[in-house]
This record gives C-alpha cells, structure tokens and sequence, in this order.
C-alpha cells in the first residue's frame, strides 16, 4: 500500500529536505507541499485520492499548526497529523495531542525515527519521540494528581489561556507558548471575562491567583 503524504512547513529548505526523504522510502508518495495554513488546507482537503499522512510544523509564519491540525481533521477525519518541530515544551505536545496529532517528534529526528514514525502513523498508531514521551507523561502524571479543576465553567483551553493571564504573560507571548494566533488568544481572553463576570484582565488576574493558577498556591 502507498502511504500519501503531505508536507506542511513555512521553512523551504526543510520542507524540500523532508519531501526528498518521504519521496526516497519504499511505498512513500509526496503528493502536496504546503507553506501556510490556507496551502494546506486548500490543497490537502482536494487532494484525490485523499493523503493519508500529514508532516505538520506548529509555526507556519504567522499561522498555527494546531489550529491547522484541528481544521484539517475537522474536514478529513480520517487524515492522519504527525507534528514534526523544534518545540519541545508541555504545552506543545498537549496542544498538538488535543488538536488530534497522532505522532509528535523533533526535528532533529534522524531518517529511521521519521520512517518509523510516518509508518506507524500511517498504521494508526500513536507515536511520540522518546524525550517527547517522557515529558508528555510527567506533564500527564501532574495533571492527574493536581485535585478540584478551577473554573469549570471555562473550557479546557480558556482555562491554559486564564493561568498564562495569571503568570503575568501577555497575548503575544500566550500565543507562542500555546502555538495559537493572536487572534485565537484574544478571543479566549474576551470568553473567560466574559464567563468570569470581570470587567477586564487585571480582574481576571486576580480572581486566578486566589484560585491558584499562575502558580500560586495559595
């Protein structure tokens, strides 16, 4: 069987790289290269036969590749996400995981690592690369043990949104750290003030740290 693939990622030279080691595998077909979140879309969702596995970076300029992962699978759930990225912190892989990525590795994955991972994916397995593994279950393990959830009314998401608010971040650096667009973080902070019934952000700052998120505990 063929494995079609797509590969989506702002930086040409890796994606040519990327595209040129896919191409060389045994049962491997590049079929789209994407630069943007539109490209991807667009072309990936008119793909026929449809594409089977996606190489997906989470920053495509001014785009992200969570939301992209998210609006691809909306569209074809039966299309397969495999981030591909320098980021290696919590909050990507979760976010990427949630979006509905089904394999996240580094990019300084070597050839095998990424054949094995395209492979396995394709397979509908569920692949993590080792040091992404082992963070994910920390991170998860953490989760598990951390009590009552705050705010229950706010959705998963608003409430990462609400505890980055709490540490004193701005929009622009919750973004990046979420790998969302600006403008997806403006609109979670215009929700939790409007769930919260507070007036404006400093309030909201507030009524997070006596709940004890933004790290404090009490």
């Amino acid at each position: 069987m063929t494995i079609r693939i797509a590969v989506v990622d702002d930086h040409p030279v890796f994606r040519l790289g990327m595209a040129a080691l896919l191409s060389s595998l045994d049962g491997v077909h590049v079929v789209v290269q994407a630069a943007s979140r539109a490209e991807a879309l667009t072309a990936i969702t008119a793909a026929d036969p449809a594409v089977d596995v996606v190489i997906m970076d989470l920053h495509l300029g001014d785009d992200s590749g969570v939301e992209t992962t998210r609006e691809l699978i909306r569209r074809l759930p039966e299309v397969r996400i495999l981030v591909v990225t320098m980021l290696e912190d919590d909050e990507s892989v979760v976010a990427s995981v949630r979006a509905g990525a089904r394999g996240y590795l580094l990019k300084g994955a070597t050839p095998t690592e990424v054949e094995r991972a395209v492979r396995a994916v394709a397979n509908g397995e569920v692949i993590l690369g080792p040091q992404v593994a082992a963070r994910a279950m920390s991170y998860l393990s953490g989760a598990r043990t951390a009590g009552p959830v705050p705010f229950p009314e706010l959705t998963d998401r608003e409430r990462e949104v609400l505890d980055l608010v709490a540490r004193g971040y701005d929009n622009t650096t919750i973004s990046r750290r979420l790998v969302l667009s600006p403008k997806t973080v403006r609109n979670h902070v215009a929700n939790v003030l409007t769930k919260l019934g507070v007036p404006n952000r400093s309030e909201a700052l507030v009524l997070a740290r006596e709940r004890g998120l933004g790290g404090v505990t009490g």
